[in-house]
């Protein structure tokens, strides 16, 4: 009986027992010089670009002196000024990477790749080197969308369905690091949903892909890819230090949603019903922790307390669908949008029950005003 093994990327299966000279030719005609990496980013890597941006950077006065006392002329004098100290400029230099995804000529970026830019130039693979133009930005998701000055068509990459991976899956990160352009560095998918306070990180709201792909300083931005090319992720940090050699992406299906919005209305929608959560306590050291999520606080007059949600509720439901995790309630508010009610289910005391609130957009919830 012959036995087949699997062979890792687009060799065929090779059957086990035959003759020497028979396994080395079937071998020979198995392999090929291309890699399944090389395919990948064939398909998407013409529309992979490198950001350069320019911003300038204004100062007045003596450097740790404030401006309003080098109006005294004694201070003039003796910092050998001849009139009050003229504002200074220096222009400051940054650069990244993107990808196109609409061949209108639409680049996928990190926020703060593009952050204050006065200027953005994009290039492209084959040489071409053209403006841009932010359209409009987030810095709570790290993205932001870039508009081609020139008319296409341009290349573009295929965006995949980050809900489809797994871990293990290949992982292929595309970028410009340290301004060497055109860099394909390959690792598996290492983990899903790892929300971005577990790296220390406040005042953003992601669950990122982890990969051990090594993603370095200019890609930001940049495209992760899956086996067959697509676009799962885009490239947004780094852990430097200890455990150093783990990157991070935000998910595409979350990319594009924001994308879309930037696109229409220059800004992104972020849900909230004013609430801070923790995990579920174990109830014992040692023990696993129950799924759910407490309510720790809530804000004065927001949407939760109006609802009449409590302090020390366990969500354990939203929209009817089971939520394990803090971060997976804030997810789920975050998909559910703002304007439409949201059936919440609590436990209290032990005994569950159900509310409805609505959620609203984050600039009007009282406590940010």
């Amino acid at each position: 009986m012959l036995v087949a093994t699997a062979v890792v990327g687009p060799l065929a299966l090779i059957p086990q027992g035959l003759p020497p000279a028979q396994a080395a030719s079937a071998a020979a005609a198995a392999l090929t010089p291309q890699s399944f990496v090389a395919s990948a980013v064939q398909r998407s890597g013409p529309a992979v670009v490198t950001l350069e941006t320019q911003r300038t950077v204004r100062s007045t006065g003596v450097s740790g002196l404030p401006g309003g006392l080098m109006l005294d002329p004694f201070l003039q004098r003796f910092f050998g000024l001849q009139s009050p100290a003229a504002p200074r400029s220096r222009v400051e230099r940054g650069q990244g990477s993107g990808v196109i995804f609409e061949s209108s000529g639409l680049v996928l970026t990190n926020a703060h790749v593009v952050e204050k830019a006065d200027q953005v130039m994009v290039g492209l693979p084959d040489g071409r080197r053209v403006a841009g133009r932010v359209l409009g930005q987030d810095a709570l998701t790290d993205l932001a969308v870039i508009r081609l000055a020139e008319s296409g068509p341009w290349p573009t990459a295929p965006l995949g369905d980050s809900d489809r991976l797994q871990v293990g899956d290949w992982a292929i990160a595309v970028g410009n690091p340290f301004g060497l352009e055109n860099t394909v560095t390959l690792g598996i998918i290492s983990n899903l949903n790892r929300n971005v306070s577990q790296l220390g990180i406040s005042g953003k709201r992601l669950d990122l892909i982890q990969t051990d792909a090594a993603i370095n300083p200019g890609n930001s931005g940049g495209p992760l890819l899956n086996a067959a090319g697509d676009v799962v992720g885009i490239n947004t940090l780094v852990r430097s230090g200890p455990g150093a050699g783990l990157g991070f992406a935000i998910p595409i299906n979350r990319a594009r949603a924001i994308a879309g919005q930037l696109v229409a209305q220059g800004r992104a929608s972020h849900p909230v019903v004013g609430i801070g959560l923790s995990s579920v306590p174990a109830p014992r050291p040692g023990a696993t922790v129950p799924p759910g999520a407490v309510v720790r606080s809530l804000v004065p007059g927001g949407p939760a307390a109006k609802a009449g949600l409590r302090v020390d509720d366990v969500i354990v439901a939203l929209a009817g669908v089971p939520v394990a995790t803090p971060a997976a309630v804030v997810t789920a508010i975050d998909r559910h949008g703002v304007g439409r009610p949201l059936s919440v289910k609590v436990l209290r005391g032990g005994t569950a029950v159900s509310l409805s609130i609505t959620p609203v957009e984050m600039s009007n919830l009282p406590q940010a005003r």
